[in-house]
């Protein structure tokens, strides 16, 4: 049985891809204030401005690669049991080659229902105000916005939950409920911690191993820190 590895991972490992993330300019995402574009009060006040914002971002995506971090993550597969949870709506995990990735915030590369949040669909083109889904109902980007309710957070406790390590990617810990997620881990689960920038963790029992990296640089440390642990169980 392989071990268990669940990544939390943030904008800071698609930021070296050349995504860019609103928390780095002062709550602008892309020269908007993300309460016009992410919110469900700027879907009613701007549909339209919404809709571009988003067919801009899916635009952006196909001209991005997924990086070194987001391979070696891929890599890991090979010796231990990957689990990715992302923040991020960027599909770069999966083309980097993981093959369980769940998104807590949507997905750039899917739409739902206005009405039926569970009607999905896969969309990789321009999204616009007539486009509708079976039923006659406007079809809007797959994306949780502030406010709203985050339907894979469940899921997301329970992967979390059987965790042998627990690694945190390029995420401020400060958007909830992700970053409550650590907080189900078992107090003996290792938990390693890759940031530029890192924060003191609060109440956390855990072993804390900081990695004061970018992204991929980090998680290639923490392939050589696995391995060692790995090889020392063995």
């Amino acid at each position: 049985m392989k071990k268990k590895l669940v990544v939390l991972t943030g904008a800071g490992i698609s930021a070296e891809s050349g995504i860019k993330t609103f928390r780095d300019s002062d709550g602008l995402w892309e020269g908007h204030d993300v309460m016009e574009v992410a919110t469900p009060e700027g879907w009613r006040k701007n549909q339209e401005l919404v809709l571009d914002f988003y067919n801009k971002r899916r635009q952006q995506l196909k001209e991005v690669e997924p990086n070194l971090g987001h391979k070696i993550l891929a890599e890991l597969e090979q010796d231990f049991d990957v689990h990715i949870i992302t923040q991020n709506v960027d599909d770069l995990h999966e083309r980097a080659g993981s093959t369980k990735v769940l998104h807590l915030h949507g997905e750039l590369l899917k739409v739902r229902s206005v009405k039926n949040r569970n009607l999905i669909l896969d969309w990789t083109e321009d999204l616009y105000t007539g486009d509708f889904d079976e039923n006659g109902d406007q079809l809007r980007p797959h994306i949780v916005w502030f406010g709203e309710d985050v339907p894979a957070l469940e899921e997301a406790i329970e992967i979390t939950e059987t965790a042998d390590y627990f690694a945190v990617i390029g995420t401020s810990l400060q958007v909830y409920p992700a970053a409550g997620l650590i907080s189900y881990t078992y107090s003996i689960t290792p938990v390693f911690y890759i940031d530029p920038k890192p924060i003191a963790i609060p109440n956390i029992q855990n072993k804390v191993e900081v990695i004061a990296k970018i992204a991929s640089e980090g998680v290639a440390e923490l392939r050589e820190r696995l391995n060692t642990n790995f090889t020392n169980i063995h």
